[in-house]
C-alpha cells in the first residue's frame, strides 16, 4: 500500500512542468494502482495510455475499476495479471514508469529460470543468488528495478520506491545498478523519506528518480527529518504535512540547494 503523500510527490516530480502528449505510463507491480492514478491525474487523462501488471488478480480488478471511475476505459485491456519478472506481458518501451515493488520475497522456485543469456540485457546487473537460509529475504526489488530501466523509452522517466540500503550498498547488484544509472547519465535524483512513512514496514525507503534526458546535475534530498509520528493500530506511522510535500516537490523540480536538506551534484561527483 503506497501512502498518498508518496504517490503525490512521485507524480508531481516526474511530470514537473512538462505537458506530455500521448504517452505510455506503466507500473510492473501495480497493486490497485495508487501510483498510476496519481500520475495519470497529473499528466491529464486524455494524454495517456495505462499499462500494468500485477501478480494479484484481486488488485488487477481494483485497478480496472479505478480506470472506469477515471474515464480511462480505453486502457482496461492493458491491465494484466501475472508475474512480471518471469512473464513480462508488456515488452513495449514506456514513457513514464512508477513502482513501489515488493522488496524481499522468496523467489527461489523460479530464480534459475530467469538467469539465462536471453535475459542478460534485461537483468544487466545480475540475478540475486539463492541464500542457504532466509530465502524470504531475497531482494526481488533488484529485479524490478532492472526491469524498469530496461522498459524505458529513449526519453523515458521513472520513479521507484527502494529500500534506502540500495543507495548506500558498497558492493553487489545494488552498486552495479547505481553505476549503470551514473555511467549512462540517466539519474534525476533521490529523495530519502522519513522512517515509517509506510505503516506496514519499518524499512527506511527512498524514492529513486530516473530520467534518460537528465545529463546535468543530480538532486539529492534528505527528507528523513520531516513529518510527524502518529499511531496507526499497533504501528507507528509518519505523516508529511502538505507544506512538507510541497517543499520536497518544489526543491527537486527547481534543483535548489538548501542547507541540511538538499544538494546538487554532478555525475562526476556521484562517481
Amino acid at each position: 500500500y503506497t501512502p498518498h503523500s508518496v504517490a503525490k510527490i512521485i507524480a508531481r516530480i516526474l511530470v514537473g512542468d512538462d505537458h506530455p502528449q500521448s504517452v505510455k505510463i506503466y507500473d510492473p507491480s501495480a497493486g490497485s494502482g495508487t501510483l498510476l492514478m496519481n500520475l495519470a491525474s497529473q499528466i491529464g487523462y486524455d494524454n495517456l495510455t495505462v499499462y500494468s501488471q500485477d501478480i494479484s488478480q484481486k488488485s488487477s480488478n481494483l485497478l480496472r475499476m479505478n480506470l472506469i471511475l477515471n474515464n480511462l476505459t480505453h486502457s482496461i485491456h492493458n491491465i494484466v495479471q501475472g508475474n512480471t519478472i518471469t512473464n513480462n506481458r508488456h515488452p513495449e518501451k514506456m514513457d513514464y514508469i512508477v513502482s513501489n515493488p515488493p522488496f524481499k520475497l522468496d523467489f527461489s522456485d523460479w530464480r534459475d529460470s530467469i538467469d539465462t543469456p536471453e535475459n542478460a540485457q534485461r537483468f544487466f546487473a545480475g540475478v540475486p543468488k539463492i541464500p542457504a537460509k532466509s530465502k524470504d529475504k531475497m531482494a526481488i526489488y533488484q529485479l524490478f528495478l532492472q526491469h524498469i530501466i530496461d522498459s524505458l523509452s529513449e526519453t523515458g522517466k521513472a520513479a521507484v520506491v527502494v529500500p534506502t540500503g540500495f543507495i548506500t550498498a558498497q558492493s553487489g547488484i545494488d552498486k552495479k545498478i547505481r553505476k549503470h544509472l551514473v555511467d549512462n547519465r540517466m539519474l534525476a535524483g533521490v529523495v530519502s523519506m522519513p522512517s515509517n512513512i509506510f505503516a506496514t514496514t519499518g524499512t527506511n525507503v527512498s524514492i529513486l528518480f530516473i530520467d534518460k534526458e537528465n545529463k546535468g546535475d543530480v538532486v539529492l534530498i534528505d527528507a528523513s527529518n520531516l513529518g510527524r509520528k502518529v499511531k496507526e493500530g499497533k504501528n507507528q506511522k509518519t505523516i508529511l504535512t502538505k507544506e512538507e510535500e510541497t517543499q520536497i516537490i518544489e526543491t527537486f523540480i527547481a534543483k535548489e540547494k538548501v542547507d541540511d536538506f538538499s544538494v546538487l551534484v554532478t555525475y562526476d561527483e556521484v562517481k
